[in-house]
């Protein structure tokens, strides 16, 4: 029976400045590398054949410190953009509250929390869904159909999209779904691929 486990990276400085972050090359925090060994030492007893993750140094960074807590430094990483965060385009830098006061509560969070509303020169959920899941079906779901373990460790939203299409959730569930920076979630695969059990770890 293969695994899934799928991670968000841990806490960045923006994440920790309330910036909307999506594109922006930004770390992780000390509180983000302490959320990242934790994720670690949760999957220590899991074999992890095969790790993907994207482009951006935050997940780069919690995978790698996943990888040393876990002994699996020694397995094939791929990297890759499109499993990087969603753009939020001109809102990049922005503080989240000081955005609100500007276009108001409402519009932002009708940016930030719906499907297909797309911010200033930015990306929709539904654009990072159409571009995360033809990556998954193509690259990561091969070794799984192996009875390989698989650990992703992405940001958020490409996350939301992956649980999305493993969960079959409609876009209102998955805005209402929060993703812990951090904690480890397991997909158990059965022998015709179906998702046979979700754990947190």
């Amino acid at each position: 029976m293969a695994k899934l486990f799928l991670v968000r990276h841990g806490q960045s400085l923006w994440n920790l400045e309330n910036r909307f972050t999506g594109w922006q090359d930004i770390d992780i925090t000390e509180v983000g590398i302490e959320e990242a060994r934790k994720a670690g030492i949760a999957l220590k007893k899991e074999r992890i054949d095969i790790a993907f993750t994207s482009v951006l140094i935050r997940a780069q960074h919690t995978l790698n410190l996943i990888l040393e807590e876990t002994g699996n430094t020694h397995i094939p990483v791929v990297t890759d953009k499109a499993l990087n965060e969603r753009s939020y385009g001109n809102l990049e830098g922005l503080n989240k509250a000081e955005t609100a006061l500007k276009y108001g509560d409402e519009q932002v969070h009708t940016w930030r929390r719906s499907y297909d509303v797309v911010p200033p020169g930015g990306e929709s959920l539904k654009d990072t869904y159409n571009r995360v899941i033809p990556y998954f079906e193509a690259q990561i779901v091969p070794p799984l159909r192996q009875g390989k373990n698989v650990l992703v460790v992405a940001h958020g939203n490409s996350l939301r999209a992956l649980i999305m299409y493993l969960e079959h959730l409609s876009p209102e569930e998955i805005l209402e779904r929060e993703i812990a920076t951090g904690v480890p979630l397991t997909y158990f695969f059965d022998e015709n691929f179906h998702v046979s059990r979700i754990e947190n770890n």
